[in-house]
């Protein structure tokens, strides 16, 4: 019997890591759906965006009021779960506090404080952030794509960092051997009182009580983080290494598109020849995108890392002029339109059948994408290095090339252009007409 709880842990880790694994691999499955794209160029770069923004929280902090909310939390929560270590050697081995016993006093102590303090910072933080959401309603945290589960989702998260910062504190207050060392109890200290009326056997039960909720309630919040938008605590470092490095200006040419105008342009190429011998000449199999296994596996990754912030909507001047467009939503049905083909797979046995959907017209609209000014202000926005642009441009690209379905003012210009040599309506003859007026 004295075996009992070490052997209920390990079963309660093995399925609680093991669940979350599975997800893991499901997440690279559906991730790794999208098209191949090179992103090995400038190495020391890309570590340096992940170390400035994922890390250092450098585009966070723009927005100070909720940068320094969020800096708070990230850095306590990530710390605070260090004590994650001891509780599961505790609970492996059957030792308690183990910290105690290789570390002296005072550096266990030091530890044990500085944790109870992020406890109650990442607390204060956490009511901030409801009230922000559930009180002020703040109009980013407001938009159509926010109702239903997306609202609830950021509310859920909160919730669950009340309750295990909450955990932890009671751990603390009433572990007794703790509390009688007076070293680290900088906060449990003063809630340790709450608990004097109590037996010595029924304090112990509370602190039993309180450990084995908090390492399952760790758990229960790693394997949540797949169902939730919260996923960028483990998305955003990829996702920032990841991130585009060319100029923002800068879009992708399509490689057969480029190289057929070259030849159009080289009056020395004979457009009937063969091409020479071994040269690749297979022309892509659809131009541009209209599902999400169009769009390369860096879009997905930054589909699921969204943090839903809707720090680029409130930024996109077409979205503040009334527009339908909505960057954070242009992510958002990106991610569900990637689930839903992922729980198709699933269902398929590994393989995905037409289910007569796709992402242009099933989940993102004509009006919004074309609604888009392409000024980046979304892209500079983003906090975690996430483009909605280069997937709007994608499906645009797709609406043109594929579909023909550009509006007609873009559809007149490309006349014009093929016809003129100009975007405007005149002959090229006539173009300096207006001198003589």
């Amino acid at each position: 019997m004295e075996y009992v709880p070490n052997i209920i842990f390990a079963v309660i880790l093995i399925i609680g890591i093991g669940y979350f694994s599975r997800n893991v691999k499901k997440l690279f499955r559906n991730i790794k759906l999208g098209r191949d794209l090179d992103v090995s160029d400038d190495k020391p770069q890309r570590w340096k965006n992940m170390s400035m923004i994922a890390l250092g929280q450098s585009k966070m902090v723009k927005r100070p009021i909720a940068g320094f909310l969020h800096v708070i939390v990230y850095v306590g929560f990530v710390i605070i779960n260090i004590e994650v270590l001891e509780i599961i050697i505790d609970g492996l081995i059957g030792t308690h506090r183990i910290g105690l016993h290789i570390l002296p006093n005072a550096v266990y102590g030091f530890l044990i404080g500085s944790f109870e303090v992020l406890a109650v910072l990442v607390l204060f933080a956490v009511v901030a952030f409801w009230l922000r959401r559930n009180v002020i309603k703040l109009k980013r945290f407001l938009s159509a794509e926010m109702k239903g589960w997306p609202k609830s989702d950021g509310n859920i998260i909160l919730y669950f960092e009340v309750v295990l910062m909450c955990l932890f504190l009671i751990m603390n207050a009433t572990d007794l051997e703790f509390q009688a060392l007076n070293s680290g109890n900088v906060i449990s200290q003063f809630i340790a009182p709450w608990f004097h009326g109590f037996s010595e056997g029924t304090i112990h039960l509370i602190e039993r009580s309180a450990w084995w909720l908090h390492i399952i309630g760790i758990l229960v919040f790693l394997n949540y983080l797949y169902f939730s938008k919260h996923l960028h605590i483990l998305l955003a470092f990829p996702n920032t290494y990841y991130g585009k490095l060319t100029p923002k200006g800068q879009f992708e040419n399509l490689e057969a598109v480029t190289k057929e105008v070259k030849m159009m342009m080289d009056p020395n190429v004979d457009p009937f020849a063969a091409p020479p011998e071994g040269e690749d000449v297979a022309m892509p199999a659809k131009f541009g995108a209209s599902d999400v296994q169009d769009l390369s596996w860096v879009n997905l990754l930054n589909a699921y890392t969204c943090t839903e912030c809707g720090r680029c909507t409130s930024e996109c001047p077409a979205n503040q002029t009334g527009k339908k467009l909505s960057p954070r939503k242009i992510m958002m049905d990106t991610r569900d339109r990637l689930e839903e083909v992922g729980k198709n797979i699933d269902a398929n046995k590994g393989e995905f059948k037409e289910d007569g959907k796709q992402l242009l017209g099933d989940y993102i609209t004509n009006e919004e994408l074309w609604a888009c000014t392409s000024c980046n202000a979304c892209v500079e926005a983003c906090p975690v290095s996430i483009d909605p642009l280069n997937i709007i441009m994608q499906m645009r690209q797709y609406l043109v090339m594929e579909q023909s379905a550009a509006p007609m003012e873009l559809n007149n210009m490309m006349t014009n252009i093929e016809n003129n040599g100009a975007p405007w309506p005149y002959n090229q003859m006539d173009r300096l007409n207006w001198k003589n007026e």
